[in-house]
């Protein structure tokens, strides 16, 4: 199965990469480096503190992750499952198309270092990942009711037309009931049967061979996935206050950075642009940690807000974020390297995933 989607998968991650990279390439064109640099040199030990939120994401979607598992796994190690969350996030943001690497690394990582059973690990990561994006949902949903105005003012600026805080919103509640939606089909009892029926349509002996070994992981998949009805949703309910709070650390990032700039700018004003970029990025899944779209989106908002320099300011933004995520990222990587996972290890986890 992994075998005939990896030529489709590759070539959209690498399609995603070549375009961040070419729109990084016009936005470097259109900064002063330079003074960037000079700008940055003035933050001196305090540029550490950006390195912060990262932590605190990666802490808060780890701590909600243990709330989401069946209820047949009673104790899920905290620090073992971040190492997981650390691994899995520095896969899917660096690799081309690599959500599609990532994802399945979380299960098969869940077996290998906690001895979670695949089916259990399936569940979970399936439902963290709704829970997630309707997380998203309601983050852009109030966050674009709090900036409104703003959204509104720089509207015509930014598009060319009014309307940008309603179609934040509009954006935002599409998100969440889309994957309320998913979540509830998730949940109905057959999905993984539903999905084992649909792939044995696939006219490949192999996959269908594959598919028929593999039956009874993906109806143990469905047990565990009837944990999560009743009573027991009730429980999953607190857990998008705390992906709501991991989807703030993002907007605390930029916050942190803008004023080590200098810039005088509030909370809500970052806020509400980060939401709007963060939902840009979204749409554009396909490009590695969101290469070049994020970038010339905050260029384009501090151009609209009039504010002074903005080209300057703009490009020690951008190093600033970058040399985070690269740091960040290679501690990912350092992580993966010294427990042992290589990148290999994908494809057994896409071929043994249910």
């Amino acid at each position: 199965m992994s075998m005939k989607k990896k030529p489709g998968l590759s070539w959209t991650g690498y399609s995603g990469l070549a375009l961040g990279i070419i729109l990084l390439l016009y936005l470097f064109s259109k900064l002063d480096f330079q003074r960037s640099a000079e700008l940055i040199t003035t933050i001196g030990f305090s540029s550490f503190l950006i390195l912060f939120p990262f932590l605190g994401l990666h802490l808060l979607e780890t701590f909600a992750w243990t709330k989401v598992f069946p209820r047949s796994i009673e104790r899920i190690p905290f620090f073992k499952l971040l190492r997981i969350q650390v691994i899995a996030e520095t896969v899917s943001m660096t690799l081309p198309a690599g959500v599609a690497v990532g994802e399945p690394l979380r299960p098969f990582l869940c077996n290998r270092f906690i001895g979670i059973p695949v089916p259990s690990a399936v569940a979970s990561v399936g439902v963290r990942k709704l829970m997630l994006g309707m997380a998203q949902g309601v983050y852009t949903i109030f966050g674009s009711l709090i900036g409104f105005s703003l959204l509104q003012s720089l509207s015509f600026k930014m598009l060319g037309f009014e309307g940008l805080g309603y179609l934040m919103i509009a954006a935002g509640v599409v998100v969440f009931l889309l994957f309320l939606f998913l979540l509830m089909l998730l949940l109905n009892g057959d999905a993984a049967k539903n999905v084992h029926k649909l792939l044995m349509l696939v006219p490949f002996k192999k996959i269908q061979v594959w598919l028929l070994a593999k039956e009874s992981s993906f109806f143990d998949t469905d047990e565990e996935l009837k944990s999560y009805r009743g009573s027991s949703m009730t429980r999953l309910f607190p857990v998008v206050v705390i992906y709501l709070l991991a989807w703030s650390t993002l907007a605390i990032e930029s916050y942190i950075i803008l004023c080590l700039l200098g810039l005088d700018i509030s909370f809500v004003d970052v806020l509400t642009l980060d939401i709007a970029l963060t939902m840009l990025r979204t749409l554009f899944f396909f490009i590695p940690s969101g290469l070049g779209v994020q970038d010339l989106g905050y260029l384009a908002f501090f151009q609209a807000l009039g504010i002074p320099d903005a080209l300057v300011y703009g490009g020690a933004f951008v190093l600033l974020r970058r040399l985070k995520e690269a740091m960040w990222y290679a501690t990912g990587y350092a992580v993966m390297f010294f427990s042992g996972v290589h990148l290999h290890d994908a494809a057994l986890a896409n071929k043994d995933e249910l």
